[in-house]
């Protein structure tokens, strides 16, 4: 039962909240903002942190299954167009991540959505979470199977429950696995690409002439281009992940602002350049793989392009260096995988619910909605699941980056800073809501031929221009009204003081009205 509470005369209902919420080393302050005084890591920390995260193979396997499915040539363009406006989206939300020190979804809250309307949007990033856990689980289990030979379902298991210990103890224990690995990493991830080069550099023209089952062959078909590019745009909301380490980034120092600068564009945006390399990478690879005998249905499979990359360097040893190095990806991204979708659901339930049993408890949630995704074979319709996804992803973010580069500084219909308070939002603010629901309504119509094949190529265009377009549109109708219910006295960037919290009985931050979270 919800226990009450009073503030001078009026009852108030007090929150329920486990335990586990007054650790922060478990909660990792998952619906509040991050403090000063648990911002502990330099930026060089929180940028090798965030990068460690890039590890996953869903971009080697999009890569291969563009080349497979488009040709080279559509496959190439279409990462490279998705690539640019991915850099171009994740500037304006690394910066104002780092500089307020929010989340994705207390951002998206202050940044046109209102209180409930960002919590649908919670729901979209969860599922972007599960969604690449399911991915990135279904290659290592692909691993498990072929290096131990135990059935795929059991492989599926294992992949999840090896996570979870991992990510109980959120930045502390994840800044720690990124660090220590990233070297490893990176060096079992060049030397299959430069020991293929240096002996067979004929591959590169197999490369560009592979046709895979395309009907244009290695030919440019504008359709397929814009179909690649639209599932490689589903990777938008990875910029969401890189938030979830960017609010930890210290405060700039005057002295050093390029190098907080630096960090947050190599950490946020730039995770895309090492991202459509990537996945440029997992085209060339499935290719060679295929010449190889590799069947075209499994040419996709990261563990089959890795062991005839190592097969070149190594060949004794392939089968066991490209077992360790999909392991090593593999945990790499599904702790962050896991962690982020663990901060979405509990900013979801919190609100729906008025109860937090705390962020570890999400962990379960997530882990076990990707394990059923991966158990129905989630793999084999990659394509369809990523092409649909995308249009709901881009209007998502299209109408964050609209509100935060011209309704902010140009319009100045919406705050100059991160508002995301409880007591000052509205509910719904129909400027990014309202945008994001008409954009995905529309591209999804789209995606499902609704306005024919261009249409159908170019669905998640379209959803990028309407929720980009009618983020200030609507924001010009309503004159900026629904952004503050009332004159906040305090706000993101000022100082907070230090109170117990009358919701739920620990000591918070406080914001400016007692007994308020950012919740």
């Amino acid at each position: 039962m919800v226990a009450e509470v009073r503030r001078g005369t009026e009852k108030i209902a007090k929150r329920l909240f486990s335990g586990f919420v007054n650790n922060p080393v478990l909660e990792d302050y998952s619906l509040r903002y991050a403090p000063s005084g648990f911002r502990k890591w330099s930026e060089y920390g929180v940028a090798m942190a965030a990068l460690g995260s890039i590890a996953y193979m869903a971009d080697l396997a999009i890569g291969g299954s563009l080349a497979i499915q488009y040709g080279f040539t559509n496959a190439f363009f279409g990462i490279f167009t998705a690539a640019i406006i991915i850099f171009l989206t994740g500037i304006p939300i690394a910066y104002y991540s780092s500089k307020y020190n929010v989340d994705v979804d207390l951002l998206t809250r202050g940044a046109g959505f209102g209180y409930l309307g960002s919590t649908i949007t919670s729901v979209i990033y969860a599922s972007f979470t599960f969604i690449f856990f399911a991915l990135e689980g279904s290659v290592m289990s692909q691993a498990f199977t072929l290096f131990f030979g135990i059935p795929i379902a059991i492989s599926y298991i294992i992949s999840s429950l090896i996570i979870i210990p991992l990510v109980v103890f959120g930045m502390t224990a994840l800044s720690a696995v990124q660090k220590w690995t990233n070297p490893i990493w990176i060096s079992l991830f060049i030397i299959p690409i430069a020991a293929i080069l240096i002996k067979d550099p004929q591959t590169v023209a197999t490369w560009i002439h592979f046709g895979g089952k395309s009907p244009s062959g290695a030919g440019f078909d504008p359709l397929l281009w814009g179909s690649a590019a639209g599932i490689a745009l589903s990777l938008i909301a990875q910029i969401g992940e890189q938030a979830d380490y960017l609010r930890f980034m210290p405060k700039i120092k005057p002295a050093k602002k390029w190098k907080w600068w630096f960090a947050v564009l190599a950490a946020g945006p730039g995770w895309v350049v090492l991202g459509a390399t990537k996945q440029l990478m997992g085209s060339f690879l499935s290719s060679i793989a295929a010449t190889h005998g590799t069947p075209l249905a499994k040419a996709n499979e990261p563990i089959h392009m890795y062991i005839t990359g190592f097969g070149y360097a190594f060949p004794a040893a392939a089968l066991i260096l490209a077992a360790i190095f999909i392991f090593m990806s593999q945990i790499k991204i599904n702790v962050t995988n896991a962690y982020s979708g663990s901060l979405s659901w509990s900013n979801f339930f919190s609100r729906l619910t008025h109860r937090h049993p705390g962020r570890v408890i999400y962990i379960f949630l997530n882990v076990g909605i990707a394990l059923a995704l991966m158990e129905g074979n989630m793999f084999s319709v990659l394509g369809t699941i990523l092409g649909f996804y995308s249009n709901v992803a881009v209007a998502w973010i299209g109408a964050i980056v609209a509100d935060l580069v011209i309704n902010k500084p140009l319009l100045k219909l919406s705050p100059s800073y991160i508002e995301f308070k409880r007591a000052h939002l509205y509910n719904f603010n129909p400027v990014g809501f309202g945008a994001m629901v008409i954009a995905s309504i529309v591209s999804v119509a789209a995606f499902f031929g609704a306005f024919g094949p261009w249409g159908e190529s170019f669905s998640a265009f379209i959803a990028l221009f309407l929720a980009f377009t009618l983020s200030p549109i609507i924001a010009i109708m309503t004159k900026g009204k629904y952004y503050i219910a009332r004159d906040p006295h305090y706000h993101a960037g000022t100082h907070h003081d230090v109170l117990t919290c009358v919701s739920c009985g620990f000591e918070c931050v406080f914001r400016g009205i007692v007994g308020t979270h950012s919740v």
